[in-house]
């Protein structure tokens, strides 16, 4: 078993150094992550400049882009014939569920992962601040364990979200579908000192739809979330309507 471990908080973070070390002893793990936090990249590549690779005293591997950077040059050029039979990604400082998957850089690496054809999961703490991690860490390697106890088969891609709780590990399993938040509170402005505005953008919206089912139901009824994602966005009910509407036939 080769196990690829990336993340989006960067190669210091302790998520990650928690999710390698709860990962030791299912197979060969391989970690190449960003240089800096890269959280909101989202599955964006580095196009326009050049990417390095460096070596940190902790032993991972880490590049100075994205998350995406990091996966899509581990498997094109820096595993060489190492080619992973999973792919891991996190442990992610907050939550990961709802319309922050399109956002999240944690979820995009294992996108990545799994637009290579192999399987892939992302994991992330509901809350920030790393509080029981340790617990996180065993109830992710519960989840790896878990899937490895069948043949992988056909590639997936599984969204896990664990709650900040010290009891994390031995929590029931929810297999959910992703909820939906309000639009955030918008853009927040301040003056630098040379008079110059300067916008952030702010944090994400309260729930809209978080009954059950959903990501967001499960961790609140203390429960880890696994969504099951998929990257086709055809809206597929919509295509006979845009076909009667758009659609033209080709000139003679």
């Amino acid at each position: 078993m080769r196990i690829l471990i990336a993340n989006d908080d960067g190669y210091l973070a302790p998520g990650l150094a928690a999710l390698v070390q709860a990962c030791q002893g299912l197979g060969e793990i391989e970690v190449i992550a960003p240089e800096q936090n890269a959280s909101g990249t989202s599955n964006s590549l580095s196009l326009h400049r050049p990417l390095s690779v460096h070596r940190g005293m902790n032993g991972f591997r880490f590049v100075n882009g994205t998350p995406v950077d990091c996966v899509h040059l581990a498997l094109t050029t820096l595993l060489d014939a190492w080619r992973p039979d999973l792919v891991l990604s996190g442990i992610n400082n907050g939550a990961n569920m709802a319309d922050d998957t399109i956002y999240s850089g944690t979820v995009a690496a294992a996108t990545e992962g799994y637009l290579f054809g192999i399987p892939a999961i992302a994991f992330s703490q509901v809350e920030r601040d790393w509080a029981h991690l340790d617990a996180a860490a065993r109830a992710a390697r519960a989840v790896v364990e878990e899937v490895l106890r069948q043949p992988l088969g056909d590639p997936f891609l599984l969204n896990v979200n664990i709650p900040n709780r010290s009891d994390a590990d031995t929590l029931p399993r929810r297999i959910t579908r992703l909820g939906k938040r309000h639009a955030n509170s918008g853009a927040h402005c301040q003056v630098n000192p040379r008079g110059e505005a300067m916008y952030w953008i702010g944090p994400p919206g309260e729930v809209r739809e978080g009954g059950e089912g959903t990501d967001f139901h499960a961790v609140q009824n203390g429960a880890i979330s696994i969504t099951p994602l998929q990257v086709d966005l055809t809206h597929h009910q919509r295509l006979a309507y845009w076909q009667g509407r758009l659609a033209s036939v080709a000139p003679r």
